[in-house]
């Protein structure tokens, strides 16, 4: 799937008049010259700027933010990734000991999107994208200094779609109070590229992200790999939404420990999990909290993968519009998988609270919820649950809602 994806990518790219050579590891060649609006990011950020309303800026590849700067980016601009793979791939790093404030509004959201698309500031929807399209541009990172669970006393490391020459990629430390900034009503679209064999960008990527970090009303659409994904830290975030992803749609992984709060998650044609939730890789441990989700399926998507020792809280979560596990080679539950997991979900330290599921015709609780995790569960009718997301928090703003995707949520 993912591969039919990428050429279909490389397909369009080339007819909205994006060319790149076929042969050898040369820069693709990028007919966008930017007009009077249009600023050009051609290099790191070594001392702190602002990105204006009313102007679009161009990431001429990887572009970071190094330590002891800010990037402030005001409500309704536009950032745009070129289109690009492996050590070509666009994306916005926001090393440890940066900041960036992108401080988007209800009514002026910040998007980030890729050359390909040709929005301009003031829309909300892309004119010429569909919203399934992934892997045209990287994303955005941002690494902290908070602690993480890497395996042994290793206290940091790289984090994954950056390549490991780059020290801007690095992330983790002691600080779990540590501040990267603030992040409100922000879109990220399209991204996902591949940086190298199965070593893609995720939308948002938060690496050992301190508490003191503020993310707030996070968009979400068309990414190649995970929509959201933690590496440890303590950031918590609150009003997030993830439509057509082609891994999972929110990841959590190394002992991240921080809440999100009130969420939506929206199956793509290639979304594997809707939650993918791993355990730590080391000697530190630490538990996370999901909270007023809802979940909507399709015939290939899970309901979310327990994996590795998983520890957290996840409660107040509805799902709905998955498909029946026996029809779909085992698709379509929540699973937990392996001893350790078994053995945390035993000890309390996985625990599951008011879920609620609207499930496929003829399908029980028990065939869903596996491993004894039918005992949190109740199954309701279609938008009679009294459990999961707010969806009021992302109307109007959100290329979801003018879409229509909300629809189907209460």
């Amino acid at each position: 799937m993912k591969n039919f994806k990428s050429f279909s990518t490389l397909i369009l790219a080339v007819v909205i008049g994006f060319t790149s050579c076929i042969e050898g590891n040369e820069k693709p060649v990028i007919d966008d010259t930017p007009g009077a609006s249009d600023v050009k990011i051609t290099g790191n950020i070594t001392s702190s700027q602002t990105w204006t309303t009313g102007k679009t800026y161009v990431l001429s590849g990887r572009i970071a933010v190094t330590a002891g700067n800010t990037l402030t980016i005001q409500p309704g601009v536009i950032v745009k990734g070129e289109v690009g793979t492996g050590a070509n791939a666009s994306a916005l790093v926001i090393a440890r000991g940066a900041k960036i404030n992108a401080v988007g509004t209800a009514t002026s959201p910040i998007i980030f999107t890729t050359t390909a698309d040709e929005i301009k500031p003031g829309q909300i929807a892309s004119p010429n994208l569909d919203a399934d399209l992934t892997g045209l541009w990287g994303g955005v990172l941002v690494l902290g200094k908070a602690k993480g669970s890497f395996g042994g006393d290793v206290t940091e490391v790289q984090i994954e779609g950056i390549p490991a020459s780059d020290i801007n990629g690095l992330y983790g430390g002691s600080d779990d109070a540590d501040n990267s900034g603030v992040i409100k009503y922000i879109s990220i679209r399209h991204g996902g590229a591949n940086i190298g064999e199965g070593n893609e960008i995720n939308g948002l990527t938060l690496g050992g992200v301190g508490s003191g970090t503020v993310i707030e009303n996070v968009e979400v659409i068309g990414n190649q790999d995970d929509g959201i994904e933690w590496f440890g830290g303590k950031v918590s975030v609150k009003n997030a939404i993830v439509w057509n992803v082609g891994d999972d749609g929110l990841d959590t992984d190394q002992a991240w420990s921080g809440i999100l709060d009130n969420f939506i998650v929206i199956s793509g044609s290639e979304t594997d999990h809707a939650l993918e939730i791993d355990g730590p890789e080391g000697s530190f441990s630490a538990a996370h909290t999901l909270k007023n989700g809802s979940i909507k399926g399709n015939n290939i998507a899970e309901f979310g993968d327990f994996r590795d020792g998983a520890k957290g809280t996840f409660e107040n979560l509805y799902f709905f519009g998955f498909a029946d596990p026996a029809t779909t080679t085992g698709r379509g539950d929540l699973s937990l998988s392996g001893d350790k997991t078994l053995a945390t979900f035993a000890a309390g330290t996985l625990k599951f609270t008011k879920l609620e599921a609207t499930l496929a015709t003829g399908v029980t609780l028990k065939t869903v919820f596996k491993n004894g995790t039918d005992a949190s569960a109740t199954e309701v009718a279609a938008k009679a649950n009294t459990v999961g997301a707010t969806k009021s928090a992302f109307t109007g703003w959100t290329w979801v809602d003018v879409a229509g995707q909300l629809a189907d949520f209460k």
